[in-house]
């Protein structure tokens, strides 16, 4: 996911308001910390602008 983030050239904090999570929380699931539920899955999806299943490359 950091990778793909970073390929949007948008900052975690950046990223995690237009995804609407606390940078906190974005911080957490990158790093492994924290277990997404499917809703956070399919909007970090989206504002990524890549399919669910690329997250799990």
């Amino acid at each position: 996911m950091r990778e793909l983030r970073k390929a949007t050239g948008l900052s975690q904090e950046a990223f995690a308001d237009k995804c609407g999570f606390a940078r906190s929380y974005m911080s957490r699931v990158e790093r492994g910390g924290a277990n997404p539920s499917l809703d956070a899955i399919q909007i970090i999806a989206d504002g990524l602008a890549v399919p669910v299943a690329r997250l799990f490359e």
